[in-house]
């Protein structure tokens, strides 16, 4: 599978997000080489703090496939899970997770590196810098 490309879809949502005046994170879920959802976050537009890219990719995924899990499913993400979409990764179960950006503050990996469904692939640092640049810079403006 092209980590890249599918990371740069999900770049493309974060850039959305930002545009809509959201925190810059997007995701896409893969399954079979498709992307078969979308998403960023919509918090605010939503005024709902559950709204997070992934929760969102997540729901437009199982919509697609009219199942709850995704097994066979890649999600790409922008920014490292929190624990709240780690929590919804593992009820989805996923197969595996595909993350930019480390989050230091808020990502699933400073709690616990448990929280993930034992089946689903963590792989870390794909355009990270890009990842990181879009939300250093969104929150530079913020400041």
């Amino acid at each position: 599978m092209d980590y890249e490309k599918y990371m740069r879809i999900a770049l493309s949502e974060a850039m959305d997000a930002e545009m809509e005046g959201e925190v810059p994170i997007g995701a896409v879920i893969v399954c079979k080489d498709k992307v078969i959802a979308r998403a960023h976050n919509r918090t605010e537009h939503l005024h709902d703090v559950t709204a997070h890219a992934e929760i969102m990719a997540i729901t437009a995924a199982e919509d697609y496939l009219g199942a709850k899990y995704l097994t066979d499913c890649t999600l790409f993400v922008t920014v490292e899970p929190c624990v709240m979409c780690a929590g919804a990764i593992a009820w989805a179960q996923l197969a595996e997770v595909v993350y930019g950006a480390k989050d230091e503050k808020r990502g699933f990996s400073k709690y616990s590196n448990n929280i993930m469904h034992p089946k689903t692939k963590i792989v870390s640092g794909i355009l990270s810098d890009d990842c990181e640049k879009i939300m250093k810079d969104f929150f530079a403006k913020k400041r």
